[in-house]
Formats: structure tokens, C-alpha cells, sequence
């Protein structure tokens, strides 16, 4: 009995691993393992993978050297975004060397000329400077006579080429600002715009109270009328050491308010321009101006 029992287990094993055979014959002649071989754990050498292709790569498109998008031009001036930059050129805002561009893809090439509202724009990252002006640097780009400038002092601040705003004679010291953003020039040197400029003064003299009287009431000086925001004695200092805050950009008017009332300044140092200070910033030191400053600016 035990002899047979065995005898047919034997066989029914035998016969489910002849039909697995089969099964598995089966399977890899059906295409359902096609291209692994037998072997359904089949993997091709590492170096034949790497020489497989699935076909000639396409030729990769070079772009035009230094040529950008309008839009992205415009995005990247600081106006708006690319999308908005779209709608925009849409609408006819934007002009290359005097043309009106509207078409949508038109690439901007070196050296054209980009306005967009009749405004002269840059693709530069706008920057924002702010030195301590010592004395004897003059404020201009360069100088034939070969003087010291205040580009000698602030040559490492930006990658970009940046103008001061405004001028301070030679003799004066304090906050200049530098940037390439024209816009944001225009807009501080612009008399509607009444950018207030706070200068401590240091006088030859005593000031006269009356004379500090005269001053503040406004007067005529070289024909125009002289408009001072406010001027006082500095508190704990001698009398000639004044304050006078001015929105005018009139050359050396500072100087020339006091010399016409028979005063010399002996020292002029601007101690706040549009709302910034000298605070922790040492003569002849430079500074980026923070996030917050630049906003603030841009709200004059």
C-alpha cells in the first residue's frame, strides 16, 4: 500500500513538472519575454548599453550670440514679467532703435536701443550704492586733470556700470548715491519731486539768529527764489554749526546761501539724502542699499 502510494505521487509530480515545462516553452516563443532571451533575468553588458542608440540625436539649435528675447529683455529690466512683457509688446509698448515691435519672439540684439513707454531700459541688474564721500574726490566719471574721483572709491561695488546721482563739490563730504537705474536718477535729481537733502554745516562764524530767520523765510538769491525746508542750530554744538535741510539742486547752493548772508563754510558734509543715513557707514565707505531702502525710494 505504501509502495503504490509512493509510486503515484511520483508520477503526479513528474507530470506537473512536464506541464510547467511546457508552460514556459510556451511563453517564451508567445513575444510575452521577447528580446530577453530564455532567460527572463536577462540583462545586457553595462558597455553594450552604452553603445545602443535608438537613433540618430537631433542637431541642437545654437542661438544667436548675445541676442535675447524682447520679453525677457523687458522682464529682466526690472517692469514686469515675461507673460505680462507679452501683452505689452502686444499692445505696441515697446520699440528697438525707434521701431515699434509687436511681434511676439522678436530677438534684441548688442547694441540696440530698447525703450519701452519711450523710456530707455537695460536688461542689468539694477544696482544700488551708497558711499560716504570723503573730501578731495571729485564727483565725475573721470577727470583729465587726473584728479581723485569717487569712481576710484567705489570701482568694486557692482559689475555694472554705475553714475552718481547728482554732485558733490570737491570739498564736501557725504552720501552720494551711484546706480544704473536711470529711471530712479531722474526721479531724485527732479525738482517736482522735492528730494530733501539734510546737511550739517560748519560756518566761519557765529550764526546771527536774524540771519537764521532770513533764511528760513525764503529769498531771493541771483534772481530765483531760494526755498529752505528747515534750518536750526545742531543741539549742544557752537552757534556755527547749523542744519539746513534743502530740496534744491542748484549748484553749490548750500555754499552760496550762506556766503550771500557773509558767511564761509569751512566744512559741508550731507548727512541724509532721500530719507538714507550715514548710520554705520565710515568715510569712504560704500554700502548696497537694502531691499526695504530701494522700495523706499521707489516711492518718492
Amino acid at each position: 500500500m505504501t509502495a503504490k502510494n509512493n509510486s503515484s505521487r511520483g508520477r503526479q509530480e513528474r507530470r506537473k513538472e512536464s506541464d510547467f515545462s511546457k508552460k514556459a516553452a510556451s511563453r517564451s516563443t508567445s513575444g510575452k519575454f521577447k528580446g530577453k532571451g530564455k532567460d527572463k533575468n536577462f540583462r545586457p553588458h553595462p558597455e553594450k548599453l552604452k553603445a545602443f542608440k535608438k537613433g540618430p540625436s537631433a542637431p541642437t539649435k545654437k542661438s544667436d550670440s548675445g541676442e535675447i528675447r524682447l520679453n525677457k529683455y523687458i522682464a529682466n529690466s526690472g517692469i514686469c514679467s515675461r507673460r505680462e512683457a507679452d501683452t505689452f509688446i502686444a499692445t505696441g509698448s515697446a520699440k528697438v532703435n525707434g521701431k515699434i515691435i509687436t511681434e511676439m519672439g522678436y530677438k534684441v540684439k548688442p547694441g540696440d536701443e530698447v525703450r519701452f513707454d519711450d523710456a530707455l531700459i537695460s536688461p542689468e541688474a539694477k544696482r544700488y550704492v551708497l558711499l560716504n564721500k570723503p573730501k578731495n574726490y571729485i564727483t565725475t566719471m573721470n577727470d583729465e586733470r587726473e584728479r581723485k574721483t569717487v569712481m576710484e572709491l567705489i570701482h568694486k561695488a557692482s559689475k555694472e556700470r554705475i553714475y552718481p546721482v547728482g554732485r558733490l563739490d570737491r570739498q564736501t563730504t557725504g552720501l552720494l548715491l551711484f546706480t544704473n537705474d536711470g529711471e530712479m536718477a531722474k526721479k531724485l535729481t527732479h525738482p517736482k519731486h522735492q528730494v530733501k537733502k539734510l546737511y550739517h554745516v560748519t560756518l566761519d562764524k557765529k550764526l546771527a539768529m536774524s540771519d537764521l530767520k532770513k533764511i528760513s523765510e525764503n529769498f531771493v538769491l541771483d534772481g530765483k527764489m531760494v526755498f529752505v525746508d528747515d534750518i536750526s542750530y545742531i543741539e549742544n554744538k557752537p552757534k556755527f554749526e547749523v542744519g539746513i535741510e534743502i530740496h534744491s539742486g542748484r549748484n553749490r547752493i548750500v555754499r552760496r546761501i550762506f556766503e550771500h548772508f557773509g558767511y564761509h563754510v569751512i566744512k559741508l558734509d550731507r548727512v541724509i539724502f532721500a530719507g538714507l543715513t550715514k548710520k554705520n557707514l565710515g568715510r569712504g565707505v560704500w554700502r548696497h542699499l537694502t531691499e526695504q531702502e530701494v522700495n523706499n525710494l521707489k516711492m518718492i
